[in-house]
């Protein structure tokens, strides 16, 4: 079989159902999954510091029987006396898998084009598979269903709102991208997310109006304002974004049963109100913990 990467949400786009589930099935059986990676070593270069992503890989391997390896990318030779290339050809022959967060999708391509093992996305300036995937999982778990929802991401369109264009697409919910003009998500990304949603009898929409975007969503969703990399001085991100800030008053536009996500770390008071994400409704910490699942299932099926 051809080794497959998880580089974009469309490298898995037939098994993203799948993938969901089979996060939900090894959520429930955590301590009993034996030794499925037993043998297997994932190498995890950080270009960008992590928090949940080192940990929930570190740790979804250790449960999974393998072994994960933490390399600082400023320590090594790669893309500075070796090239890309040569690094990923040799990585290829010590281990089973790659997990790279970087600051350029670009070098993101050539060792997914490169390594003959598996790569995953723990993040680029493009997309953010793994937290979009750990997204649908929460969203399965606490909706049950994901056809006629509507889900509004606010703020900064970034490399999570576009893996969550994809993600939406393909699993059929209605996802409205509302952020400023000037940082809308990247264009072809939603262009082709639009293609796959009419496919699936869902749609994709845009707005620059919070309150309009927000009336009756089942999900609110931000992400920092200012991500890893962005020079976006903060005063100036305070300014374009105030009026997407999750509170209180544009909670009370959606639905009752709405849920509230943030995929961390989160700026209380700038993208959402500490009364927001520490509220009945906000399933931000839920949602932190899956990317453990959802981690374990992309390792399961890409690395067995």
């Amino acid at each position: 079989m051809a080794k497959r990467n998880l580089i974009s949400v469309l490298d898995m786009k037939d098994e993203w159902q799948d993938l969901v589930d089979l996060a939900i099935k090894l959520k429930k059986e955590r301590g009993n999954h034996g030794a499925p990676l037993a043998g297997k070593t994932l190498i995890m270069i950080f270009e960008k510091p992590s928090t949940r992503t080192r940990i929930s890989f570190d740790v979804a391997m250790t449960e999974l029987g393998g072994h994960a390896l933490y390399i600082d990318a400023s320590n090594m030779h790669m893309g500075h006396g070796e090239t890309v290339e040569d690094t990923a050809k040799v990585m290829s022959r010590f281990a089973h898998g790659i997990m790279y967060r970087a600051y350029d999708y670009k070098v993101m391509d050539k060792i997914g084009d490169t390594a003959t093992i598996p790569v995953i996305s723990g993040l680029d300036n493009l997309e953010h598979p793994c937290q979009a995937l750990a997204d649908m999982v929460t969203i399965k778990e606490k909706k049950g269903t994901f056809r006629g929802r509507k889900f509004v991401y606010l703020g900064d369109g970034n490399n999570v709102c576009n893996s969550l264009l994809y993600s939406c697409a393909i699993m059929g919910l209605d996802m409205v991208a509302c952020c400023p003009a000037t940082r809308m998500p990247n264009a072809e990304i939603m262009l082709g997310a639009a293609r796959i949603a009419d496919a699936n009898g869902s749609k994709i929409t845009a707005s620059h109006d919070p309150i309009e975007a927000c009336k009756d969503a089942d999900i609110l969703y931000t992400d920092t304002w200012v991500s890893m990399g962005d020079s976006t001085p903060q005063e100036k991100a305070i300014k374009m974004f105030s009026i997407y800030q999750i509170n209180s008053e544009l909670l009370a536009l959606a639905k009752d049963d709405c849920i509230v996500m943030h995929c961390l770390p989160a700026h209380r008071g700038n993208e959402i109100t500490a009364e927001v994400m520490d509220g009945p409704q906000s399933v931000v910490f839920d949602q932190a913990e899956n990317r453990l699942h959802a981690q374990k299932a992309a390792l399961y099926s890409l690395l067995r």
